[in-house]
């Protein structure tokens, strides 16, 4: 037998490289040449030798990813698929190239090289893969394959945990609660801080229950990728009904909106025809199973990202809802069906034009539409008051609401360009809205498409006007009072005809006694006609007198609708509009009696009524700001919120210099004055100032908003944190101690669960501050006010957990001027915010050296940005903050914020020097060229340069002497021009007072540095020789 030689297995690894190489058939070849082989432990160790070779190579190269593809081949080839009724029977492993193979791998996984690591997880992952489902391997080797690969699942590099988590797909056991596989992915699923190995893991954990919550929670994830795999393994492995309802609106609500396209994508073409796919193609299924009446919005979008996958005329035809009347059968209708209509008309009706003829396929003309509409909301169910305790009856009550809400939404789709049509729908809705059968749920999205087809605004003022006056104040039949006189007269009447039928009926007995029969006959039809008479009499009598009129109702219902339509009109009316008189009616008649109402939702959207007529008008809006402030006071949460939001649209629409007085905003001249240094006012006049001061009513305004940052309703601290960021924002309002408050707000551990509020800020700060340099002056004033109330904070406050030092960085960060959006509006400023802070917190640090928090000022100080314009003064202050502090810690702070600054010094003189450098030289260029090419030091003794160089090179010197970096080029240059010039010194001429020289332009530095160079070359070579 032929023992094979290493050449044929080295020739095999390096065809194995090659990109075009079939290993089939080279697996074929050696495989052979391994049957040949006599001694089997000489051909594995040859084979492993030359494997040792790429193993080493880390980086994903294709020659190399080719040669362990190729591995994988010839290891896994040895491997036959095992029959089933071979499977009961248990056998030795007949495999020992994979066991060696295997020794070999599980032996080098612990190696100092991450390569080799990678190159061994990689292996074991594509030999586990490769391998046949039903393969069977040696339970010893299982388990150590088991245990090191959990190992290299908390291995230091990333690629070798990817290798790892590929690897373990196959041993980890879903049947087992306990798994440590499972329990390691989850690990990593949540804290493996890169993004691919989280990745890794999504498309390898079984989605059990306990698994199912962490893969849906990385639809949250940071990256794109991660949150793309996530909806892909739900989309292939996670059949929709393992997901709850809300699992699977939340799931659509995000993944559709987003912010990554690609994320949007997978949704919309996989995650969603997956789950299409599972209800058979049947839509209506699909939204049965989204629960559409609770979230009506989310199953929209879903229905519009499905329409975009499918043509136009596709989709009219897929509509078989409907008759022959374009109409869904009232006894047909849904929730699905309804809110399908619904969607697929609006997703019609936004195409335009290109999709206007299959709009008219399924949706009818206004009038039959206006008809179909009316005769539902008519037969809507209204439940009596013992009836609501019923579930099953409120739930289909609901249901029909539902479909009602759908039905009015189609208003907006139909073509109401034809007046006739137009009218008639006009005419339905009004008449729906005074309906007393009509939902209160109803009343605003029927208001909305009512306003929505009038255009003018007197007409809709008009129109709501009209429905509020009949739904307030129905015509009503009641009894009217009876007249006396006329229940006397019918009382005589009455009694005459009973005296007449008592006479009649003896003269019918005489005439019967007389046998006088044909009288008798008479009489008998006379007695019978005054029988009649006297029952008409009686019942007239009995009866009472009904009469119409209106009656007006103040019940909460009738209230709430009422105001219902009224907010509707205002939201819609454009805002110069103004108050007119038929809107003064309805705020006497309506608004302001509902303030007082007993009923919250009545009280409720009272407030949100009068808050808009304050935006329309400002003279109204100053009358009752003080009532909007009460209410936001003493009434319910939600009242309160709502009274709220009202108060800071009007301060922020109209400026909180509209509410103050005309008389205390007069005298404006004493503010001015006390800034100037030549005024001190005395203490009467301080205390005068104090007074007007704290009874100006804006300030008690901005007192009383304040209070509400600290309230332990967290709703009332959001909307007042929010509200005073737009007036900071929009410049209508400019206080560093409301700064202050907003970010202790932010730090206070009390707002952590208040995920608006921490958004809102978290948005607000950067914005704000990097919008321009005033808004960076105030967080600079808010530096000091806010540490100092941290370090002062008690234990038993929140505020004793904040990191201190954090707040200071972030303050740093947001005063920094190189992050402003517009720095060349600032490029005049001398000095910027964080110069400034630095004197601050130099005199915060001197009143006492010895305090903890110096060392939070000290970082601070070494993390500003200073400015070339830097005073003197600050130095000082440094270096007496440097005599006081003796903790090693702040003196390197101090000392490298002392660096940072004598560094912005020596820039700005090293600046200055430059500009002297230049203008000597071109002095000295001119004067070479006066006295001729033949210039020479020794040559020209008696002849002096003119004073202007003289002048110039003293300046120069002492220019140069500030600066402690100067160039090499320029003390050569500065030693030519002292050459040039040396008998000149001899003569004593007055040196002038050099002038402060301007900086030059960059242009203009550029070009005196080449005509330098350029002239000094010349000096230079003259001087040599």
């Amino acid at each position: 037998m032929v023992t094979a030689k290493p050449l044929e297995i080295k020739k095999a690894f390096e065809m194995a490289q090659q990109p075009h190489q079939n290993h089939s058939k080279l697996v074929a070849v050696l495989k052979s040449a391994y049957n040949q082989a006599g001694d089997k432990t000489v051909f594995f160790e040859e084979f492993v030798h030359f494997l040792k070779y790429p193993m080493v190579v880390y980086q994903r190269e294709p020659t190399v990813e080719r040669v362990m593809d190729f591995v994988v081949k010839f290891a896994t080839s040895f491997v036959q698929p095992r029959k089933e009724e071979d499977q009961e029977e248990e056998e030795e492993s007949d495999n020992p190239f994979l066991n060696y193979l295997f020794e070999f791998l599980l032996k080098s996984h612990k190696a100092n090289s991450h390569a080799i690591r990678f190159r061994v997880c990689q292996l074991i992952n594509k030999l586990l893969g490769n391998l046949p489902e039903n393969a069977q391997i040696d339970d010893d080797l299982f388990d150590r394959i088991y245990e090191a690969m959990l190992i290299r699942l908390r291995d230091k590099y990333p690629n070798v945990r990817i290798q790892a988590t590929l690897a373990m797909a196959r041993l980890q056991d879903p049947q087992d609660d306990n798994c440590p596989v499972i329990n390691a992915y989850l690990f990593l699923l949540e804290d493996d801080t890169v993004p691919e190995v989280r990745r890794a893991v999504l498309t390898c954990i079984a989605p059990l229950a306990k698994t199912l919550p962490k893969i849906v929670g990385r639809t949250m994830d940071i990256k794109d990728s991660v949150r793309k795999t996530a909806y892909q393994v739900l989309a292939e492995k996670v059949h929709v009904r393992a997901l709850s309802i809300a699992q699977r609106v939340k799931l659509l609500q995000q993944g559709l909106n987003d912010r990554s396209e690609y994320v949007r994508e997978v949704v919309q073409k996989k995650l969603l025809q997956s789950w299409l796919k599972l209800t058979e193609g049947n839509v209506l299924e699909l939204l049965h199973r989204l629960d559409v009446e609770n979230c009506p919005e989310v199953a929209i979008s879903a229905l519009t990202a499905m329409f975009d996958l499918s043509p136009v005329h596709e989709l009219a035809e897929k509509c078989t809802n409907i008759d022959s009347r374009k109409l869904i059968p009232v006894e047909n209708l849904t929730c699905e069906n309804a809110l399908y209509w619904r969607a697929l008309c609006e997703y019609l009706k936004k195409k335009g034009d290109e999709a206007e003829e299959h709009l008219e396929r399924i949706l009818p003309e206004t009038a039959i539409f206006a008809d179909y509409l009316f005769g539902f909301l008519k037969n809507i169910t209204v439940l009596e008051e013992e009836e609501k305790s019923d579930f099953a009856r409120v739930e289909a009550v609901m249901t029909e609401e539902f479909i009602g809400q759908q039905l009015i939404h189609l208003v907006s789709c139909l073509d109401t360009a034809e007046e006739g049509g137009r009218k008639h729908i006009l005419s339905v809705l009004q008449e729906i809205l005074v309906q007393p059968s009509t939902p209160t749920s109803l009343t605003s999205l029927l208001t909305e498409k009512l306003l929505s087809i009038l255009n003018d605004d007197d007409r809709r003022i008009q129109v709501v006007a009209e429905i509020i006056s009949e739904v307030r104040e129905p015509i009503v039949t009641v009894d009217a009072p009876a007249d006396i006189a006329e229940v006397r007269s019918q009382q005589v009447k009455l009694a005459g005809i009973k005296v007449q039928l008592i006479e009649t009926k003896q003269a019918l007995e005489e005439c019967i006694s007389s046998q006088d029969f044909a009288r008798a006959s008479e009489l008998k039809e006379k007695l019978l006609k005054l029988e009649d008479l006297k029952a008409e009499l009686i019942k007239e009598a009995e009866q009472p007198e009904l009469k119409e009129m209106r009656v007006e109702k103040n019940d909460p219902e009738t209230m709430l609708k009422c105001l219902t339509m009224c907010f509707e009109l205002l939201k819609q009316m454009c805002v110069s509009k103004g108050i007119g008189p038929t809107m003064n009616g309805i705020i006497e008649s309506l608004i302001f009696p509902s303030i007082a109402n007993v009923h919250p939702a009545v009280r409720n959207m009272a407030v949100l009524c009068l808050g808009c007529c304050a935006l329309q008008n400002q003279d109204f809006a100053s009358q009752h700001l003080a009532l909007l402030l009460q209410i936001s006071q003493i009434d319910e949460v939600k009242v309160k919120i709502n009274a709220l939001k009202a108060v800071f649209d009007l301060l922020l629409s109209f400026g909180i210099e509209f509410f103050k007085p005309k008389e205390s905003s007069a005298p404006e001249h004493d503010s001015d004055c006390s800034n100037k240094g030549d005024y001190e006012p005395n203490d009467e006049e301080e205390k005068k100032k104090t007074e007007d001061a704290e009874s100006d009513p804006v300030n008690s305004i901005l007192t009383l908003l304040s209070n509400f940052l600290d309230s332990e309703i967290s709703e009332l601290r959001t909307e007042a944190a929010e509200g005073f960021a737009k007036l900071l924002y929009s410049g209508r309002l400019i206080s560093s101690k409301l700064l202050s408050h907003l970010i202790l707000l932010w730090y206070n551990p009390v707002t952590e669960e208040d995920t608006r509020l921490r958004h809102c800020l978290g948005v607000f700060f950067p914005m704000y501050a990097f919008a321009d340099r005033i808004n960076q002056e105030c967080f600079a004033d808010a530096f000091l006010p806010t540490l100092v109330t941290l370090f002062d904070a008690p234990g038993s406050s929140p505020l004793a957990e904040v990191d201190i030092a954090n707040v200071a960085e972030l303050l740093v960060d947001l005063t920094r001027s190189s992050g402003l959006s517009h720095p060349e509006k600032n490029q005049f400023q001398e000095f910027t915010a964080h110069d400034n802070m630095a004197v601050r917190i130099c005199h915060q640090i001197l009143k006492d050296p010895s305090a903890p928090d110096v060392r939070v000022y000290a970082k601070a100080l070494s993390s500003l940005e200073y400015s070339k314009s830097t005073s003197q003064e600050l130095l000082s202050l440094l270096d007496e903050c440097l005599e006081e502090i003796k903790d090693k810690v702040c003196r390197n702070a101090l000392e490298k914020a002392k660096n940072l600054l004598i560094g912005e010094h020596n820039k700005e003189n090293f600046q200055a020097g430059d500009h002297s450098v230049e203008q000597n030289c071109e002095n000295v260029a001119e004067y070479r060229k006066s006295v001729g090419p033949g210039f020479s030091g020794d040559q020209n003794k008696g002849s002096k340069p003119p004073s202007t160089v003289k002048s110039k090179k003293k300046g120069q010197r002492k220019a140069v002497s500030v600066g402690r970096s100067v160039t090499q080029s320029r003390r050569k240059a500065r030693r030519a021009m002292e050459s040039s010039s040396e008998e000149s010194d001899d003569q004593e001429l007055p040196e002038p007072v050099p002038d402060a020289v301007p900086r030059p332009s960059r242009r203009a530095k550029t070009e005196a540095i080449v005509k330098t160079k350029m002239d000094l070359t010349y000096l230079l070579n003259k001087e040599t020789s």
